[in-house]
């Protein structure tokens, strides 16, 4: 009977680790998710919806579990968090679809920091390049979808980095 009880506990307890772990990876997941909302908005070149993405990137960013990031992840993630709220609120306070991509560019240079120091992509991340703008932006797919030219150059560009999904 007590190594019935032991199991059980053991089982518990690994099921609760486990869940842990996978709230921590969707909510490293969430920033890089809400991140790929802004894109695609700015992709449809609709400013009022790339607006309401920001809006949630933003809150994504604002509710980041930092603290249970390890000492090193965690000096990582501060140094990009405030570049990457600046950009975020930027956009999301702006009606103009070039002033959201001006702000865009940095935000991806950003995140990409971001999401490579500290291993936040869950699924496989896709960097990608406009020859035109000299600029990058982060996807979650190869197909290339440009957000800084939209519909007007859509298949612009080529992917110039791939981060493999993390484990983390």
């Amino acid at each position: 009977m007590k190594k019935l009880q032991i199991f059980i506990c053991a089982i518990i307890a690994l099921f609760y680790v486990t869940s842990v772990n996978a709230q921590d990876n969707s909510s490293n997941q969430a920033v890089l998710n809400a991140y790929y909302g802004v894109k695609n908005a700015l992709i449809s070149g609709d400013a009022s919806a790339t607006n309401v993405k920001a809006k949630a990137l933003l809150a994504a960013i604002s509710s980041f579990p930092a603290g249970k990031l390890s000492a090193n992840d965690k000096t990582t993630w501060s140094k990009y968090a405030d570049k990457l709220k600046f950009d975020a609120r930027h956009i999301s306070e702006s009606n103009d679809i070039e002033h959201q991509r001006e702000h865009f560019a940095s935000l991806s240079e950003n995140m990409f920091g971001a999401a490579k120091a500290i291993k936040l992509n869950t699924a496989t991340l896709y960097r990608d390049y406009c020859p035109m703008k000299k600029l990058y932006w982060l996807s979650e797919t190869e197909a290339i979808q440009n957000p800084y030219y939209g519909n007007q150059m859509l298949t612009c560009g080529a992917v110039k980095e791939t981060l493999p999904a993390s484990a983390k």
